[in-house]
């Protein structure tokens, strides 16, 4: 209760009769009287104030009801007022959603894409659209048939959209079940509560047959003289307004197709079988996102031959040699041709013939051709080269459209039917040193052969046939004179063959005839005799290595040397290392001790003597650096800072060491705590060599300051050195240097 004022009221609708204030009589007022929208059920008692409801409300029918109460005094007359009294209905959830159809239909294409609508359903509520009582949610209750246990389609609980579920767009196939009924259900409170009201539709699905498919292959003749671009073949995309593009397999210079908008697929330009026969590429769609829409499809297009190509000779001309003792219908070659239009097609399929021949002794032609594989066979008796030396044959390969004349040069040569005779059958001894050097010619020795003069049938190879089991001498023919020359292969040892007998023998490269054999003619003999000479000392290794680390202690055993004469000599050694600008050569033994430590550090050599001869074999000793140098700093350039100090100034200073560095370098720095040098310095790292060094204040004088900087070369093991760097501050020119 209260005095009498304007108020508002808020009352859920239903609810029956009810009392909702009691306004207070203030004096001089009597009673009460209300006007405006009461419905037939709102007033007030005039003496009491009680405003009442005598009924129930309905949001649905009206959503408040605006009055307006008055007091009045005992003549009638108004006192207060008119205040304007507003009662404003709460809705309750008393309507269920209802869909717009009674039952929805829809299509939905093999293979679209998961997750993209292809229909919706809608369902209104008629309760307050601002409050959950007329929030909708959609789900899908029942799935007919249900073949794979996640359903083939999906709902947006939200918009009622209907789209293929990842499954779905996977799975979907008319063949194999073209109808679906989905039972959609719509509950308002936004599906969140239990005690919302329902409703159901069915939602009937056709499957149809996706649009979205890989053309057949697509074959093209090539060279066409069509106007290019030429439409070859089209896609269609199960969704509309999407973007096709083409992208290659292969990375080609250029491809010759494209795509329009609506997906026809164009040749841009005339193909070449021979430069490429077969193209695959791809065809895709996006959306205007760039996002893929479909999953790409593979195009395969085949270039098909046509007869754009003659034949080409392999040689031209093809030249066939043939003793003149080849019998008849003898193969003696081929001529070879080649086509590059498709092979095992008519296009490429070639034919031959003998076009002329010259000379020509009779009618009858000496050679047959066969015509598809390109054989030449004699077709006559054998050839004599006293008829003719050469026969010029003109052969005309054919295919079906074109022609191509081969030349054929058929060489008639003399058949091998002399043997090599020696003109000595023994050419005595020869006496040579052992030290002689190879490739000496020791001996020269001759033969002949009556066959016919440069051809395989009169060339005379020369071959050591017996006495020479280690190679040791060689024989080259001079092929103008057929003359032989014996020279040094190897080099020669009196103390392992003294004495060489040899028999050689004389063959042709071109085999005889049956009908003759090599006999004693194409033998001779001769006897070589090696003297000996006095060889030096023989080393077992030419070079003798080892490795050592630079600290080893004198008189280490560095390496045992060894050394054999070959006429059994003693032998005693002497090292010759480089020590300053002379050489030492102390004598030594089989075993190498370093002596002094400059020795052998540059390299050298060892030298073995016998009576009369001296040897000699490198030493290499490789030092193995040890960490034992400090690090220091690198004064290539004087460090200094320009007077007055401003602050923030900063230079680099590096740091060296002598040692052998395997990788790279790895120093580090730090301030030594004296001087007061970390108030006044700071070091900071830059690199593995170099670091930053700058003032930490300005109060510095004109004059030279000691900063002591303490280095690690984190060497194995690790070496410290401190170092106290000099560092001025001075007065400084304009270009920032110091006067």
């Amino acid at each position: 209760s209260g005095p009498l004022k304007a108020m508002n009221f808020s009352v859920q609708e239903g609810g029956g009769p009810r009392i909702l204030h009691q306004f207070t009589l203030e004096p001089p007022a009597v009673s009460f009287r209300t006007s405006g929208e009461k419905a037939g059920i709102i007033d007030i008692e005039p003496k009491t104030g009680i405003l009442y409801i005598n009924g129930s409300l309905d949001w649905e029918t009206k959503k408040s009801h605006k009055l307006q109460v008055e007091s009045l005094d005992e003549s009638g007359n108004v006192v207060k007022g008119p205040y304007a009294v507003t009662i404003y209905v709460e809705d309750i959830n008393d309507n269920p959603p209802e869909f717009n159809q009674t039952k929805y239909f829809g299509v939905v294409r093999q293979n679209s894409r998961p997750g993209k609508p292809f229909m919706y359903v809608h369902a209104t509520d008629g309760d307050d659209p601002t409050t959950p009582h007329a929030q909708l949610s959609y789900s899908i209750l029942h799935h007919f048939p249900k073949p794979y246990e996640e359903m083939l389609f999906k709902i947006d609980n939200v918009t009622g959209a209907i789209s293929p579920s990842r499954t779905g767009s996977y799975y979907l196939d008319p063949q194999k079940q073209d109808t679906f009924t989905l039972v959609v259900s719509v509950r308002d409170m936004a599906g969140k509560t239990v005690n919302a009201f329902t409703s159901s539709v069915d939602v009937i699905i056709t499957v149809m047959e996706s649009l979205w498919k890989a053309p057949a292959i697509i074959y093209i003749k090539e060279n066409s003289t069509e106007v290019h671009p030429v439409n070859i073949s089209k896609v269609q995309s199960n969704e509309p307004g999407v973007i096709y593009e083409l992208f290659e397999k292969e990375k080609l210079p250029r491809l010759p197709f494209s795509i329009s908008e609506n997906g026809d697929i164009y040749v841009t330009e005339p193909l070449d079988r021979e430069a490429k026969d077969t193209y695959t590429f791809f065809a895709v769609t996006k959306d205007n996102k760039g996002e893929l829409v479909d999953k790409p499809l593979q195009i395969h297009v085949i270039v098909e031959d046509i007869n754009d190509n003659p034949p080409v000779c392999q040689q031209n001309p093809t030249v066939i040699e043939v003793q003149e003792n080849e019998m008849a219908g003898s193969n003696i070659g081929a001529v070879f041709a080649t086509d590059m239009d498709k092979k095992d097609t008519l296009n490429s399929r070639l034919q031959f013939q003998i076009q002329s021949q010259e000379p020509r002794f009779s009618s009858k032609n000496l050679f047959y051709i066969q015509q598809d594989t390109g054989d030449l066979l004699l077709s006559g008796s054998s050839l004599s080269k006293r008829d003719s030396a050469k026969y010029f044959l003109k052969v005309l390969v054919t295919d079906s459209k074109f022609e191509t004349i081969c030349d054929v040069e058929v060489h008639v040569i003399d058949i091998n039917d002399q043997i090599p005779i020696f003109e000595k059958p023994d050419y005595a001894n020869v006496t040579v040193a052992e030290n002689i050097p190879v490739g000496t010619v020791i001996l020269e020795i001759q033969a002949t052969d009556g066959d016919e003069p440069g051809t395989g049938s009169s060339l005379i190879i020369y071959q050591v046939k017996e006495g020479d089991p280690n190679n040791t001498l060689i024989i080259e023919t001079d092929a103008e004179t057929n003359r032989g020359y014996i020279k040094i292969n190897k080099a020669l040892d009196f103390e392992t063959m003294p004495v060489y007998n040899l028999v050689i023998n004389a063959t042709n490269p071109e085999p005889l005839v049956s009908s003759v054999q090599y006999n004693s003619s194409s033998l001779t003999r001769f006897k070589v005799f090696v003297t000996n000479v006095d060889e030096p000392p023989v080393f077992l290794n030419p070079v003798y290595k080892t490795e050592v680390s630079e600290d080893i202690p004198v008189n280490t055993l560095l390496m045992t040397v060894e050394a054999y004469d070959p006429e059994g000599d003693s032998v005693r050694f002497k090292n010759c290392s480089k020590g300053g600008a002379r050489k030492i050569c102390p004598m030594l033994g089989k075993k190498l001790v370093l002596q002094k430590s400059y020795l052998l550090v540059e390299g050298g050599h060892v030298v073995g003597y016998n009576a009369a001869q001296k040897s000699k074999a490198y030493v290499i000793l490789h030092l193995r650096d040890v960490n034992d140098n400090p690090p220091q700093i690198a004064t290539d350039y004087p460090t200094f800072f320009c007077y007055p100090v401003s602050g923030g100034e900063r230079t680099l200073i590096q740091a060296t060491d002598a040692d052998e560095q395997f990788f790279y370098s790895k120093f580090t720095f730090t301030l030594a705590d004296e001087m007061n040098a970390r108030n006044n310095w700071e070091i900071s790292k830059f690199n593995a060599t170099h670091a930053y060094l700058s003032p930490k204040h300005a109060n510095f004088e004109e004059k030279t300051y000691e900063v002591p900087i303490i280095l690690n070369d984190n060497g194995n093991p690790s070496l410290e050195n401190k170092v106290h760097h000099k560092v001025s501050i001075c007065k400084c020119s304009s270009e920032n240097s110091c006067f």
